[in-house]
């Protein structure tokens, strides 16, 4: 049997903000096998196993920037340490330099971007100048540039950390504005089912199954169940199926929308600031107290 460390049962509480001795019971039962873990407690205590995967674990921003035409655009995250930086406003004009020089330039990933000209100098010469003057470390994490089929619209939201680009046909300008604002709130992770990767599918496959179990369901009825739950699940995750947040009627979806406005949605990107990425922890008191100690030696 694997030995299950403190360390693995802390690593999935934080995952799943569940009670340290269920995390130990699942680490148990799935002989030390962390996703298995967690969808054995999201089984037995629902949502409440999720919610870590949405936390933002770092600071930084997202920056925009479209074409005069809304035929190209990009979309650009740069991070750094802490939020007072990400307000920073030369930081903040790095992060808009950058997106506008992946517009114009196309350049084929983050060390392209940075050999670009930018000033008297590359985008890196300014990055690590910036980082001298501030005294904190930034960096350009990722970018995405769309070549729309119809036309883009964007939006950011929450002092730029999360951002939108959504390429649409047809419509008018509001309902791009509309749907780059329900995708910011909603975050789905794909426009429609074919873009929902099969593991996820059969992990939530997996985790209905074992719930109608132990709902004591029938096995005969189990298979509809789980397709009933599976068909829920994407409409939740996915853009098309998602009701759409300005609904008066709280059922119309994006679908359904985009059906009465005569209009289709091409595809979209969607940033979240430091999604994934761990967060500096900062203790200002022993920070305070190791500072004391060092000038004190001195």
């Amino acid at each position: 049997m694997a030995e299950i460390t403190a360390s693995m049962v802390k690593e999935l509480r934080d995952r799943t903000d569940a009670p340290m001795m269920e995390c130990k019971r699942a680490l148990t039962e799935a002989a030390g096998d962390m996703n298995k873990a967690e969808e054995i407690l999201r089984v037995k205590l629902g949502s409440k196993a999720s919610k870590a995967a949405s936390r933002i674990t770092a600071e930084g921003v997202v920056a925009i920037h479209r074409s005069g035409d809304d035929k190209l655009g990009a979309m650009v995250e740069i991070n750094c340490e802490t939020d007072f930086v990400g307000k920073n406003s030369d930081f903040l004009k790095l992060a808009s330099d950058c997106a506008a020089l992946v517009v114009a330039n196309n350049p084929a990933d983050v060390t392209a971007l940075s050999a670009l000209p930018l000033g008297d100098g590359t985008v890196e010469s300014n990055r690590t100048s910036l980082v001298g003057k501030i005294g904190e470390n930034m960096s350009i994490r990722r970018f995405v540039r769309v070549e729309a089929k119809g036309r883009l619209a964007s939006y950011v939201h929450g002092g730029a950390k999360i951002g939108v680009v959504v390429d649409y046909l047809g419509g008018d300008e509001q309902l791009g504005k509309d749907l780059a604002m329900h995708i910011a709130a909603a975050k789905p992770k794909a426009l429609d089912a074919s873009g929902v990767a099969a593991d996820l599918i059969e992990s939530e496959r997996r985790i209905a199954t074992e719930k109608a179990r132990e709902a004591g369901k029938p096995e005969a009825m189990i298979e509809k169940i789980v397709d009933g739950s599976i068909q829920k699940f994407l409409g939740e995750v996915t853009l098309l199926g998602q009701v759409f947040v300005k609904a008066e009627d709280g059922k119309q979806t994006i679908a359904q929308l985009l059906k009465s406005r005569g209009a289709s949605v091409a595809g979209f990107d969607l940033y979240v600031v430091g999604e994934g990425l761990a967060k500096r922890s900062n203790d200002f008191a022993a920070e305070v107290a190791a500072q004391a100690a060092a000038a004190a030696q001195k």
